[in-house]
């Protein structure tokens, strides 16, 4: 792993005048479990972010307790999901495997066909309960934080989880810990109440949106909306993070933060655009991982998984697809990764990707159907989408902006993310760029055969029944409290 020191101002302050305010909080924590004994290993989950953090250089957003974190130990640059959407991002995690690998690659499927994991593939809550560890799925998080306990996977098992808090485990057992924190996902009407309590409300007027929005104030609004939520996970890690420590767990355990997928907005979830495959990745691993460092290294989520079966002793399945990347065991850095979309809810979709440090090439196999094919839960939760599609109709998008409304989409899109980090110019068909485009292609064509990509086969009936309608089930998610109040 190639690490730098970090300079940021921000970090400086986190790690000095931040550290120093905590360690008074320390001394009167509860004394450090013994050295020698197994690291515990905790995973923390927020739903739909990409890296709009206070340490990846977002502005605005107030994220002291994540900026800690990563002061205290290595930030991930360059970290992605396998899917753009919770469930096949999900499925892919707990297994280590790609969602199209083990079949769970459609979006809520096989919700009501009993369907099972290929055989020798085991979720790694099973391998860590078999070298010892107590698995908990966090519900009961911190004082004041509750976790989500979303598990979302495209395939049924027993037992994922021996329990809901690490609490109930074995005197001196070690843990894994998986804890979602859902207060990211829309609507966000909790988090903006929660904001404008602290103060911290975001001034939409001083946001910055991506050129692919129109700059007016409905969008400004959603995104500083947005914001908000992040400042109120932060102050939730930051609880969560006090109780390690205030049961002297803090030392002797390894924290994993991230993302399950981009942030829920337009070339966003869903799609393989920068926003809704990039995910922040925070490690603290004592002893491991130096403090204040930032990694260059492209890292998959399903990584994450493998490296937390190395940390507990566990030998890593050889058909596993995720690889350690960090500690002792570490393999070489991946040299491109691959994201791919399915059917979500009810629109049927297939795209893949093969993503680099400087190119991102995406393959769309349904090329006849537009960027907006009709979908009730974008529809319904995504506001700068429907405005978005009335000012196309009356023809006040500007170029950029009109791409994701255009009826069709190319067959193959390429860009150079060092020169266009926003992914608006497509360079697939420039002849200088021909030899890329065949290279990336032949890399795809080759990922696709050699794990057997379930996405070419059609799905069948039976496995879409009850995921169809999920947009319906992700309804009561989104709906914002009856007494939930705009900003």
């Amino acid at each position: 792993m190639k690490a730098c020191t970090l300079t940021r101002r921000r970090f400086v302050k986190a790690a000095g005048l931040g550290a120093a305010a905590m360690a008074l909080q320390d001394r009167a924590a509860a004394a450090p479990e013994a050295p020698g004994k197994r690291l515990n290993v905790l995973w923390v989950m927020s739903e739909d972010i990409s890296p709009d953090i206070g340490c990846y250089g977002t502005p605005l957003v107030h994220t002291p307790n994540l900026d800690r974190l990563a002061a205290e130990g290595t930030r991930f640059a360059h970290a992605f999901c396998t899917a753009p959407v919770c469930s096949p991002s999900r499925s892919a995690m707990i297994t280590g495997m790609y969602q199209t690998t083990i079949g769970a690659h459609h979006h809520r499927s096989h919700r009501k066909d009993g369907y099972r994991l290929p055989e020798g593939v085991r979720l790694i809550t099973d391998h860590l309960r078999d070298a010892g560890y107590y698995t908990c799925n966090v519900t009961t998080a911190a004082p004041g934080v509750r976790g989500s306990g979303k598990t979302d996977f495209n395939f049924q098992c027993e037992k994922p989880f021996d329990g809901t808090d690490w609490k109930d485990r074995k005197e001196g057992q070690p843990f894994f810990a998986q804890l979602s924190l859902g207060v990211t996902h829309r609507s966000w009407a909790g988090a903006r109440a929660w904001a404008k309590q602290a103060g911290l409300l975001v001034d939409p007027d001083k946001v910055k949106v991506p050129p692919y929005y129109p700059d007016l104030p409905l969008v400004r609004d959603d995104w500083a909306h947005y914001l908000d939520s992040m400042g109120c996970m932060d102050d939730q890690a930051g609880k969560i993070i006090q109780r390690l420590k205030d049961e002297g767990l803090y030392d002797s355990t390894v924290i994993f933060f991230i993302g399950d997928n981009g942030r829920c907005d337009v070339r966003g979830k869903q799609w393989l655009y920068e926003g809704g495959i990039s995910i922040p990745l925070i490690v603290r691993w004592p002893g491991v991982t130096r403090p204040g460092t930032v990694s260059n290294d492209l890292v998959l989520a399903i990584d994450i998984s493998a490296t937390i079966l190395a940390i507990a002793g566990v030998d890593v399945p050889p058909r596993m697809e995720g690889q350690v990347f960090l500690g002792p065991g570490a393999r070489p850095p991946r040299e491109f990764v691959v994201a791919a979309r399915d059917r979500c809810d009810e629109t049927v979709d297939r795209i893949r990707c093969v993503r680099t440090k400087k190119w991102k090439y995406i393959k769309n196999f349904m090329p006849e159907r537009p960027y907006t094919q009709p979908n009730a839960y974008k529809e319904r939760s995504y506001p700068v989408l429907n405005f978005m599609k009335q000012l196309q109709a009356e023809g006040k998008l500007s170029a950029v902006q009109a791409l994701f409304m255009a009826p069709t989409r190319p067959p193959e899109e390429l860009y150079d993310l060092e020169a266009d980090p926003y992914e608006v110019s497509n360079l697939a068909a420039r002849p200088e760029h021909q030899e890329t485009l065949k290279s990336l292609r032949a890399i795809l064509e080759k990922w696709i055969k050699d794990t057997d990509d379930k996405g070419q086969y059609p799905e069948k009936p039976e496995a879409a029944e009850g995921g169809l309608g999920a947009a319906s089930a992700e309804k009561k998610a989104d709906a914002p409290p009856a007494k939930g109040k705009k900003k």
